[in-house]
């Protein structure tokens, strides 16, 4: 089974910015489906970013309202990492963000069932 080590998370201020990493043990080119949740303290694993294989043979990326503009998800096949480029922050923003290298689209949301052990991210007013 592949695993998932979640990197970059750390403390920064309202309308900074963060760069997430997650390093697979395996060829990411190979999958059919990555992204990235978070889940705050009391609440569920949200999604946050995914990109996934289309019908065409190319990519198409998913990202839920609250971050469009703001965050890019992207993959590097060389280095086998997924990465979250996450700008202009909001407090609200913060939690605990995991990387999913099996994720799918059933029952009207997005699912994943490989994590890695995520890594927090804080932003403070």
């Amino acid at each position: 089974q592949v695993q998932l080590v979640e990197s970059g998370g750390g403390s920064v201020q309202a309308g900074g910015s963060l760069r997430l990493s997650c390093a697979a043990s395996t060829y990411i080119r190979r999958m059919y489906c990555m992204g990235w949740f978070r889940q705050a303290p009391g609440k569920e694993r949200e999604v946050v970013a995914v990109i996934a294989r289309n019908g065409n043979g190319g990519q198409d990326t998913y990202y839920v309202d609250s971050v469009k503009g703001r965050f890019v998800i992207s993959q590097d096949n060389a280095k086998n990492t997924l990465y979250l480029q996450m700008n202009s922050l909001k407090t609200g923003d913060s939690s605990v963000y995991y990387c999913t290298a099996d994720c799918g689209f059933a029952g009207g949301i997005w699912r994943g069932t490989i994590w890695g052990q995520g890594t927090p991210v804080t932003v403070s007013s």
